[in-house]
């Protein structure tokens, strides 16, 4: 999740088992963060974490949020539509991405509930940390009606958000469409979107 620029994410690329189902997410898994890994680098989830590295070599490093991370379809009907312990996991993240490693430029992403997280932690970080997140990245994003397709306070051009036609949680609704699961095929345009206000 860095890269001169640190990615928190709490990408679950492909998450739900079926178009019904909210269960069985997959977790950006790298802790490059608590290692010490300090890279001029940029993260989001594995398959935007992989195409940045092919974008931009070893200066990307990666952090993901998901062991603090509940994704529980009870959380959706929360003010945020997630959880404020999960929105306060992540900003942790950026924080300690700020303060261990303070030249690196951050760039984020959530997919799903995630992106309710990415989008709640961004609007509670302080302006010295926010102003070193240049990029994010959301999928599926579950705040986008309630939000306007935007992150509150944050700036709408270093904002790309996917929202796939007929994915329905985009829509403000908890419907699982097979289009909610179509993301990975953005991973690429994504990965572009980061690299490009990084470098």
């Amino acid at each position: 999740m860095f890269l001169k620029a640190f990615l928190p994410l709490l990408l679950a690329p492909l998450v739900a088992t079926t178009p019904t189902s909210i269960e069985a997410r997959q977790y950006i898994t790298a802790n490059d963060l608590d290692t010490g890994n300090c890279k001029d680098g940029t993260v989001v989830g594995p398959e935007v974490c992989d195409d940045l590295k092919m974008q931009l070599g070893g200066n990307v490093g990666c952090q993901g949020i998901g062991g603090a991370y509940t994704a529980g379809l009870a959380e959706n009907f929360l003010p945020g539509n997630t959880a404020p312990q999960d929105v306060q996991a992540a900003v942790q993240v950026f924080e300690q991405c700020s303060q261990k490693c303070p030249k690196a430029k951050i760039v984020a992403g959530g997919y799903s509930q995630g992106s309710a997280v990415i989008d709640g932690s961004i609007q509670r970080l302080s302006g010295e940390v926010r102003d070193k997140v240049k990029a994010v990245v959301l999928f599926g994003f579950t705040r986008n009606l309630q939000d306007g397709g935007r992150i509150p306070g944050y700036p709408k051009d270093q904002t790309k958000v996917f929202c796939a036609v007929g994915d329905m949680v985009c829509d403000g609704t908890l419907i699982i469409t097979a289009a909610h699961l179509t993301y990975g095929a953005n991973a690429g345009e994504a990965a572009s979107f980061l690299a490009q206000h990084v470098k």
